[in-house]
């Protein structure tokens, strides 16, 4: 799609698609995209879309015999995938490996659709889906020859050399300052535009969903960054400073797509959502419930249970919050401190109780824990699994694997688990702890069918 201006100043975005071996959209879009493509759209550029991994694209539509997407609960629903040859470093792991998204003829057919941009810019995400990114460059450059390609999103954030070294692209933009980013296409494309960017927010314009023509959902960020500094997390890596958003700001912008694209669900992105939640997230909530919206709240990133007082619970729980996970990560006292100290047992337990006291069923409430952090052994994570499922909630296992730049990077840099020159590839959660031999497909799988069978057990009982 694209959305035209007073300018011929013309870029082109594109989300690239998922290579891996599971991939689902549960709630997903490129937002950091979307926010620059409204920003860059304010400043008088014309922006043309491309995302590879838009369920609704007409082309991928007819090639599967569909006349819409099969659309689970609120919004989310699996990807079209074909399967492709797994690289060298990944061919012994058991698992189909896949293209997720749009076909390669659906994009070059519609990179033959789209006028000649000034510049094509490429977001990234997981650092080990970079083949995916690269093949989107190399089939830009064919289609565009010598129109210069950026590179940027977070697996050129923590991940620059490599990207650098390997992508082909012209510019690998590491850059999160909208005011330079902004700066950066002005020297680039050489346009002049009239507005003054020295002042702007990223997030005073909202993200351009309407390139979408179908919207099953949407996506908030009332904040970015995070005030802790957990050693797993890149999230101080990728906004370094915490930041919120005025309430009344985001009411607005909630508002304007409920009423604009009629979306009822709602995903929030943020890192620290409950965060001085009594001046931040509960007024928010409070305008929600007092304008009747028909809406629903959906946190795939976890919370924080810390901040989860009865006052809170009660807003979530009226306001519309109904898929909720909290953040537990593991119920040993001493990890819990030495990964960050967001949350105690007896604080996560206080916060279960408050939910619900305030009406959430268990159902509702996935729990976040890993596997394989650091000295963690699997005994732990078992314990953590029983402990959850004990509270009568859903355990969500999360398989660790390490990210560029964290503590825990380096403390499995110093054991010989990772070399600053490994291919990201393996940094894949799906194979991380096999492939550096740190626990076998056995032991996980024992785990997995832990948490299959507590959960089963819970839904039912719940449904009784």
């Amino acid at each position: 799609m694209s959305i035209k201006c007073h300018t011929s100043h013309r870029l082109l975005l594109i989300n690239p698609w998922i290579y891996d071996f599971a991939a689902f959209d549960l709630w997903m879009k490129p937002i950091g995209l979307l926010y620059l493509a409204g920003w860059l759209r304010q400043y008088g550029y014309t922006i043309d879309w491309l995302d590879c991994l838009d369920r609704y694209d007409p082309e991928l539509l007819r090639l599967q015999g569909l006349s819409a997407p099969r659309v689970k609960a609120y919004g989310v629903g699996k990807f079209f995938r074909q399967a492709i040859p797994k690289p060298p470093i990944l061919a012994e792991m058991p698992f189909p490996y896949s293209r997720y998204g749009i076909s390669e003829d659906i994009f070059r057919a519609r990179l033959h659709r789209i006028p000649r941009p000034d510049a094509v810019i490429v977001t990234s995400i997981m650092t080990y889906w970079y083949p995916a990114v690269f093949r989107v460059i190399e089939l830009v450059k064919q289609h565009f020859p010598g129109v210069p390609v950026i590179l940027g999103g977070i697996y050129a954030a923590l991940c620059p050399r490599h990207a650098t070294a390997h992508s082909h692209a012209d510019y690998v933009l590491q850059e999160r300052d909208p005011v330079r980013i902004i700066q950066f296409f002005d020297e680039l494309t050489g346009f002049r535009h009239p507005r003054d960017s020295r002042s702007a927010s990223l997030c005073e314009v909202y993200p351009a969903f309407d390139l979408y023509e179908h919207l099953d959902y949407g996506c908030l960020l009332t904040s970015l960054g995070c005030p802790y500094r957990c050693t797993y997390c890149a999230s101080h890596l990728l906004s370094p400073q915490f930041t919120q958003r005025e309430p009344e700001a985001v009411f607005q912008e909630l508002l304007y797509w409920h009423r604009a694209r009629q979306i009822q669900d709602f995903a929030l992105y943020d890192d620290a959502l409950l965060v001085n939640a009594s001046t931040h997230l509960e007024p928010l909530l409070k305008q929600v419930i007092d304008a009747d919206l028909p809406i629903r709240f959906h946190t795939p990133n976890g919370v924080h249970a810390r901040y989860i007082t009865e006052r809170t619970a009660d807003l979530m729980f009226r306001s519309g919050f109904t898929t909720l996970r909290l953040s537990l990560e593991t119920t040993e006292p001493t990890r819990q401190q030495a990964t960050g100290g967001k949350v105690t047992g007896a604080e996560f337990e206080q916060a279960v109780n408050a939910l619900k006291h305030a009406g959430f069923q268990g159902k509702q409430i996935g729990v976040y824990l890993f596997v394989g952090l650091p000295g963690q052994d699997l005994r732990e994570a078992r314990d953590t699994i029983h402990y959850v499922h004990g509270l009568g909630l859903l355990a969500n296992l999360c398989e660790y694997s390490p990210i560029p730049g964290t503590p825990d990077w380096n403390v499995l840099a110093s054991q010989g688990y990772v070399e600053p020159e490994d291919d990201p590839l393996i940094h894949n959660n799906s194979v991380f702890l096999y492939l550096r031999e740190r626990h076998n497909f056995e032991q996980i799988q024992i785990l997995k069918n832990l948490v299959k069978a507590g959960n089963q057990r819970i839904k039912a009982q719940i449904q009784g």
